[in-house]
């Protein structure tokens, strides 16, 4: 299906908008009225929501308006959920870790994909063919994002500090120009710039580990889980359908990532039929669990989180599992 995009707007400009949230007193779907969520390229299945309308047309009953705001990387949404300019927002699991344990008060409410969405990218003509020759390397990545702490875990692995390179914090984007310029040695880039730079610039991944990539986690503040939980549960709703939609419809999710991120048919494909994994169990647990275990001392050995406890509390209560334990693809609108 083919369908003209609706506008988002700025991060930046949303930010500054206060978020005007008023409980109702009671429990149906109209607990606030505006449900203020991202879309991005790296979590196809928000750009199918946002394309298909099916929370606008769910709440169209209910004086609920439904606002789009996009999220150039998981430290945009980030910021977006702390100023609580986003209710609901897309991030690595990597990065809503990193949040919560840093005090932002957020919970993962469902999964959206299972990706390899970062790597190691250098020039076609470099002489850096492992992790190994990083020593001593500028490198781009855009801070408090899976590709940067994709890039800490590939250090430490090959015994490298992370005080022994040089980190140029860029936008995902920027960081790809960069690596294009010459203006650093390599880039722990992201999807589907990424998989567009393969293709359009010749550049190489010289390290790739799926086991390092954090899970897609779909994240909203404590305030809009327990002022507005049948809202959560409605977005969780249309993840579920979009999941759906998305497995049934390949090309079209694709050709729609292709529109959105600006990028040809093929590096969409790429990106989201060899490096994507979205028939996944939604609801979040034990398996994620584990891989932020290993993460969480990395980041107090880099100064991200002050120490080991502010990691372990925030394991301890990153999880809301109730409303991907609930979702219904059936209930998430009718268009």
């Amino acid at each position: 299906m083919t369908s003209t995009p609706r506008l988002a707007k700025p991060l930046a400009l949303a930010i500054g908008i206060v978020m005007v949230m008023t409980a109702c007193g009671s429990d149906d779907a109209g607990a606030a009225d505006t449900l203020t969520l991202d879309w991005a390229t790296y979590n196809p299945l928000s750009l199918i929501i946002r394309d298909q309308g099916w929370l606008e047309d769910a709440l169209a009953d209910d004086g609920v308006e439904v606002e789009w705001v996009q999220s150039a990387g998981s430290n945009r949404a980030n910021e977006g959920l702390r100023a609580g300019a986003l209710d609901i927002g897309s991030t690595a699991g990597s990065a809503a870790l990193l949040a919560r344990s840093n005090g932002s008060p957020i919970q993962t409410i469902s999964l959206y994909t299972q990706p390899e969405w970062a790597a190691i990218v250098v020039p076609a003509d470099s002489p850096i063919r492992d992790v190994g020759d990083l020593a001593g390397a500028s490198i781009a990545a855009t801070l408090g994002t899976d590709p940067y702490f994709f890039l800490l875990q590939a250090l430490d692995e090959a015994g490298i500090a992370i005080g022994d390179v040089e980190v140029q914090n860029l936008q995902h984007a920027d960081g790809r120009t960069a690596l294009d310029q010459g203006n650093v040695d390599a880039w722990a880039g992201l999807d589907p710039i990424m998989a567009a730079s393969e293709q359009d610039s010749d550049t190489e991944l010289i390290y790739r580990n799926i086991d390092f990539n954090t899970w897609g986690f779909l994240n909203a503040t404590e305030a809009f889980i327990e002022d507005s939980p049948e809202l959560a549960q409605l977005v969780v709703n249309a993840y579920e359908r979009a999941r759906v939609w998305a497995e049934d419809n390949p090309e079209e999710t694709a050709q729609l990532l292709a529109d959105e991120a600006a990028i040809d048919i093929e590096v969409a494909r790429i990106t989201l039929l060899e490096r994507t994994n979205i028939d996944i169990d939604p609801v979040p647990g034990e398996t994620q669990r584990a891989v932020l275990e290993v993460v969480g001392p990395i980041f107090v050995e880099s100064g991200d989180v002050d120490d080991q406890a502010s990691i372990d509390d925030a394991l301890a209560n990153l999880f809301e599992p109730r409303f991907a334990e609930s979702a219904d693809a059936s209930e998430a609108g009718s268009s």
